[in-house]
């Protein structure tokens, strides 16, 4: 349950949106397994817009963002309209499926349920171009600022790229990934625990040798990528295309939804 992790009111923070909510989950640091005592809330998820704002004239409110501070502890959220969410899943998007199968559930229902369901009909080989990119990305920032945290999201999107690749199953917890990814570096559970002491700070860790492990990682990938039973395309275009009209035509009201906690 969510509230073994937070001792928030995240359901009531579900409530308080003003389109109904068909799923929120825990994201970030919290999701990874290297949250901070100062870490701040990631939630995420899906709201269902009325009909009408999707074909009017006026541009539909796709995407929300809100940042603010709940008793100490600063709080990010994101949504995203259903048919947006769903199209981002079919563009071989790594983020958007963690957060769909996010173990730290905040509010669910019959609908987020069924789209569970559907995730393994996305999932390709060709996601793991996600978590060579987001690597890459984070390793530029480390090296920018030499701070723990990008270093650590370089280390967990390589290893969830690789485990994803072998198994087809998205995992985004770094303290599981260790222990499943046979090539994971011995340090890995050092880092995560300076990590828990403070969000941010510089790591430290000799220069050369993580970035001769990141390097080693980027080849597992690739040949894990070479190797992977996992398909070119996605398959479950239709079944998701028949799930956004069926849930937008029954509105919230045809799949009951619930918080967790």
């Amino acid at each position: 349950m969510i509230d073994d992790v937070l001792d928030i009111d995240l359901a009531g923070v579900v409530a308080e949106q003003p389109d109904p909510v068909l799923f929120a989950t825990v994201s970030g640091a919290h999701l990874y397994g290297f949250p901070s005592r100062d870490s701040d809330v990631d939630l995420r998820g899906v709201h269902l817009l009325p009909t009408a704002e999707l074909v009017g004239l006026r541009e539909p409110e796709e995407t929300r963002s809100r940042m603010w501070d709940r008793g100490g502890v600063e709080m990010d959220l994101v949504t995203h309209d259903l048919r947006k969410f769903v199209r981002l899943m079919l563009r071989r998007n790594g983020y958007v499926l963690e957060q769909l199968l996010s173990p730290l559930v905040v509010h669910t229902g019959e609908a987020h349920r069924e789209l569970v369901s559907l995730a393994p009909g996305v999932l390709t080989s060709h996601h793991a171009h996600h978590y060579r990119g987001f690597a890459a990305t984070q390793w530029r920032l480390f090296e920018k600022t030499g701070e723990l945290k990008p270093l650590l999201y370089t280390f967990r999107v390589l290893l969830t790229g690789i485990h994803l690749m072998r198994g087809g199953e998205v995992q985004a917890d770094l303290r599981t990934l260790v222990a499943q990814v046979g090539e994971a570096p011995v340090y890995l559970p050092d880092l995560i625990a300076a990590k828990a002491e403070r969000e941010h700070g510089d790591a430290d860790v000799d220069h050369a040798r993580v970035a001769a492990d990141v390097e080693r990682l980027h080849g597992v990938l690739d040949r894990a990528q070479d190797a992977s039973a996992l398909p070119d395309a996605p398959s479950a275009y239709d079944a998701l295309h028949a799930f956004v009209v069926r849930v937008r035509l029954e509105g919230p009201g045809g799949f009951a939804v619930r918080a967790e906690g």
